[in-house]
């Protein structure tokens, strides 16, 4: 009988995710071949791909175009190595745990992205952020800086527990702007593979390094790619007093993954996607609509009469829909808040615009005339909030500012309207104060949307004469979070009608080691006092929803997903989106407690090791397993694990 296989404990190397994607774009440049240990894997055929590309080599001693520094090709290097990390969930310091959407991470931002790349490649329609400027007075990350205990004493700067150093960036280091570009050059090859192919990044910089930016970033997304340089205006007034000119302006550039697919920017209240019919302010009254508009909560079937509440709004359809082929095949009466007229509905329905949507609400795609219609952000952005706005939000919410420089929330806020759809994620991985939380929910609770934020930032530790640490703030993620919870509950108090289902919670969770221990021991220096030390390989702090966490990154599922337990004899089952994934991390796994899970039909199942205590049990799982859920061999194989 096979054995099950562990969990891995690595994300997948940045080379693999560069020769997956090779493989979608030239498969026939790819054939087997034996690798150093006699295994047969796929493998790149330099020659046809030569041939493919028209045999256009260039030599390293020929004269050609190319950007370059010191250390760049250690930054790519660790831009493509694994992480053994994980992310440690924290619901006690939390909002909203069990149904937000959103998350908020701590930890250095370059292991975080490696360990969110499996579950979001792909996902990710807008990247805003806003990372250090290299002014000579901000922090510039050394990654993998690993020192003893006396050289950590003995280093100017911080080294935060997994030992990445981050210090102040002088003008006096010879690697001055090297070691900025070695930085963000890293951390953007990994981001990009999150974007979607319709999305984009956002990259808040000024006159220090935004060149050099430029550059990489015509490396990393392709030139091609290049959408804008916005000037945004930071200032309301400038500074007199300036050497030479008086600076009012910052930029910000902006790449799409695809700038084909990527759809005209606009701030403009018409959505490209789609547009609400009805209105929480109106009155209501009676529409018919005529048969063949849209249906999208069934295929084939029948959406009974009756009342559907949808967040604030209700819907009744007067008639039962008749639906085959996911379109209406009767007419239908409908009561709601309308904010269109009859002979409009009959003109969205004419031209296949009206649609019934998952939820049985109502909705309208937006025609192409309105979308045409529509007028594209400028490149100077004069009226979109300033230095002094953000100092003043911040003391709205906490009598103070801690901070010297943040962006105001109207930035970020136009940024992700100018954006086509409401609903998808928004990755911020320098989150500093938290702007881009406070924006999205923001934009949410005015047009109704469905954006989720990703928040990331390193406890970066606040100084010790500051106000946010006399205040009870030691880290930027403390105050990042609390500014979170202040925001979201202003908002709702501010609309509490119109903002009651506004999901303004997030998860917190926290960079740390692995969850597994690391043991390295010659069998002379074994004792038999201590021998249970090898009875679990996991670490003794570790709890059950750590590992629960830990698969779902290995596996790629989002860290977003519900969770629910059951118990079953003396097993806690950990259910993930009502089956995804089920973890069983305590208790004694039985037969039964197989069977069990197994009539769940779930996609993957994960078993803490030693929960198996009669090897039969475990011998038998796989086999159940493929009785019980008709998977074959290789499903089994691959959606059953142990940890």
């Amino acid at each position: 009988m096979e054995e099950i296989k562990h969990v891995e404990e690595q994300t997948p190397k940045g080379t693999e995710l560069n020769i997956d994607g090779l493989y979608k774009l030239c498969p026939q440049c790819f054939t087997e071949a034996k690798d150093k240990e006699g295994k047969v894997r796929l493998a790149v055929d330099f020659d046809k791909l030569r041939q493919l590309l028209g045999d256009i080599t260039i030599s390293h001693t020929d004269e050609h175009y190319e950007f370059n520094w010191v250390g760049k090709r250690d930054a790519f290097r660790e831009a493509s190595e694994p992480t053994t990390f994980t992310l440690r969930p924290c619901p006690k310091e939390s909002v909203d745990w069990e149904h937000t959407k959103n998350l908020y991470i701590e930890g250095n931002n370059l292991d975080v992205l490696k360990l969110l790349l499996k579950s979001y490649a792909g996902k990710v329609k807008m990247i805003y952020i806003d990372p250090p400027y290299n002014t000579g007075k901000d922090f510039v990350y050394h990654d993998n800086f690993h020192r003893t205990k006396t050289e950590e004493a003995a280093a100017a700067g911080d080294v935060d527990e997994q030992g990445n150093k981050y210090r102040v960036n002088t003008e006096s280091n010879g690697e001055f702007h090297s070691d900025w570009c070695s930085m963000m050059y890293a951390r953007l090859l990994i981001a990009r593979h999150c974007i979607s192919e319709d999305g984009v990044i956002f990259i808040s910089i000024d006159d220090n390094e935004v060149s050099n930016l430029m550059k990489i970033c015509n490396e990393v997304f392709g030139e091609k790619n290049f959408v804008e340089c916005l000037k945004w205006k930071r200032k309301k007034q400038p500074s007199f007093l300036a050497k030479h000119t008086a600076k009012l302006m910052e930029y910000v550039l902006v790449y799409a993954l695809n700038k084909e697919l990527l759809a005209k920017l606009s701030i403009e209240s018409i959505s490209d996607s789609t547009k609400k019919v009805i209105n929480l302010t109106n009155n209501p009254s009676e529409r018919v609509f005529k048969a063949g508009f849209r249906v999208k909560s069934i295929d084939n079937g029948i959406v009974p009469k009756g009342k559907y509440r949808i967040k604030t709004m209700d819907v009744e359809y007067l008639d039962d829909i008749h639906v085959r082929n996911g379109r209406a095949k009767n007419e239908v009466k409908v009561i709601s808040k309308f904010t269109v007229t009859q002979a409009n509905i009959d003109k969205f329905i004419d031209e296949d615009l009206l649609f019934v949507t998952a939820n049985n609400g109502l909705r309208r795609d937006v025609s192409e005339e309105e979308t045409n219609k529509r007028k594209s952000i400028t490149d100077l952005l004069l009226d979109w909030g300033d230095n002094q706005e953000s100092e003043i939000e911040m003391k709205n919410l906490f009598g103070t500012s801690y901070f010297e420089y943040t962006k105001p929330t109207k930035l970020i806020y136009n940024l992700s309207k100018s954006v086509e759809g409401d609903d998808f994620v928004v990755i911020d991985f320098f989150s500093g104060s938290a702007t881009t939380a406070h924006a999205v929910m923001q934009l949410n609770a005015e047009d109704g949307g469905n954006r989720k934020f990703i928040m990331v930032q390193i406890p970066e530790k606040t100084p010790e004469n500051s106000d946010a640490y006399k205040a009870g703030y030691k880290t930027i993620c403390e105050i990042g979070k609390e500014r979170i919870r202040r925001a979201g509950k202003k908002i709702k108090e501010d609309s509490p009608l119109t903002t009651q289902d506004l999901d303004i919670g997030f998860r917190v969770l926290k960079l740390d080691s692995s969850n597994m221990t690391d043991v390295y021991f010659h069998p002379k220096d074994v004792k038999q006092d201590n021998l249970d030390m090898f009875s679990s390989n996991i670490k003794k702090d570790r709890i059950s929803l750590d590992l629960l966490f830990d698969c779902m990154l290995r596996w790629g599922l989002t860290l977003d997903m519900p969770i629910s337990t059951e118990k079953v004899e003396s097993c806690n089952l950990q259910i993930v989106n009502g089956g995804d994934l089920i973890g069983v991390f305590d208790g004694e796994v039985t037969d039964d407690v197989v069977h069990a899970i197994a009539k769940k039909n779930p996609l993957r199942v994960v078993f803490r090791d030693d929960c198996f205590t009669d090897s039969n049990v475990k011998l038998n799982v796989y086999e159940t397993f493929k009785q019980e859920c008709a998977w074959n061999d290789e499903e089994a194989k691959n959606n059953i694990r142990v940890i």
